[in-house]
């Protein structure tokens, strides 16, 4: 007999769609795999089976982003381009991800359903398959609405080693674009200060632009994308882990105006804001204006600029070389002056 397509025809989310049962599966078939249907999460089964070799690289992350929609993406689009893009970082081609739900009670349906529609139509942007995932459904007043988990698994050919141990002194430091848009586009979305800045998220997978640089062989040291903690958190961590220093030209950080005045008026440095498509990478000084070139001819890397050098002092430190001649320590973030932006 064939079998019956399924109708989700709830409008709101119930304690039931989590308990496993009929409404569990009328979710899950009606909007879940219809949205991101594939053959491996077809089955539906405890685990996928993926065709694979090589090495592997695998990342998790979870998503509490408040408000879910935002102008330039939401939470869906959001977890699909957060996780490819830590994959890519490390030189992998993302290949598969699993997505976890947790909804409460009273959500809106058709809510859900745009949300995973975006989730689904960025992964097949990003060219990655969502093979596996569960939902889970907690009490009115549990939860904020909607929170999200991914995990994505990427293949890394051989020959890619990046990371922190491969920087040395003279390397030059890029980065694809402008700082602190994701961040300060969910900030102004929530309304709670009033501002009628036109900011966007410039949430983005980052595979393709990523790759590009892969190219450049040995050249190529380090990438990472600077999200929570922004710029200046994700350099003071690569400059503690090399036991070398970052040091950036104050005049070289692309800040977009409206960016640049929220910031301002808010009294929010950008280097701490984070980005959603922007990736920094860390070249050999031979290949960087190879790199740029490399960069610029992606859209997402347009704006690319060189921001700075590693040198071997002070150790473990990033430097601001500022636009009055003077040099100042830019620190670790301290504290979180933008909760639950992703």
């Amino acid at each position: 007999m064939a079998r019956r397509r399924v109708v989700l025809r709830d409008e709101l989310i119930t304690l039931a769609h989590g308990a496993g049962g009929k409404a569990t599966r009328d979710l899950v078939e009606a909007l879940f795999l219809e949205e991101l249907g594939n053959e491996a999460l077809a089955a539906l089964g405890d685990a996928a089976l993926v065709e694979g070799g090589g090495r592997l690289a695998l990342s998790t992350d979870s998503y509490v982003v408040h408000p879910l929609e935002f102008p330039g993406g939401d939470i869906g689009e959001l977890a699909v381009n957060g996780t490819v893009n830590d994959l890519a970082m490390v030189g992998a081609r993302p290949r598969w991800l699993t997505a976890g739900f947790v909804i409460e009670e009273g959500f809106p349906v058709a809510d859900l359903h745009r949300i995973v529609a975006s989730l689904g139509a960025a992964a097949r942007a990003a060219d990655v398959a969502v093979v596996a995932g569960d939902t889970k459904v907690v009490e009115r007043g549990k939860a904020d609405g909607l929170y999200l988990t991914t995990a994505g698994v990427g293949t890394v050919a051989a020959g890619i080693d990046l990371g922190p141990h491969r920087l040395q002194p003279g390397d030059r430091v890029l980065l694809s674009g402008t700082l602190a848009d994701h961040g300060m586009a969910v900030l102004v979305a929530r309304g709670d200060l009033q501002l009628e800045a036109l900011i966007e998220s410039d949430t983005a997978p980052l595979h393709e632009l990523a790759a590009s640089l892969t190219g450049l062989g040995d050249a190529l040291r380090f990438m990472r994308d600077p999200t929570r903690g922004g710029l200046a958190t994700a350099l003071n961590e690569v400059a503690e882990a090399a036991g070398l220093a970052v040091v950036l030209d104050e005049t070289a950080l692309p800040v977009r105006a409206a960016v640049a005045a929220a910031c301002e008026i808010l009294g929010i440095d950008p280097l701490y804001v984070a980005n959603e498509g922007k990736l920094i990478a860390v070249v050999a000084a031979e290949a960087a204006d190879e790199a740029l070139t490399l960069l610029r001819a992606h859209p997402l890397g347009a704006d690319a600029v060189l921001l700075g050098e590693v040198r071997a002092e002070p150790e473990g430190l990033v430097l601001l070389e500022t636009t009055l001649g003077g040099s100042r320590i830019v620190d670790m973030l301290v504290g979180d002056p933008l909760p639950r932006i992703c």
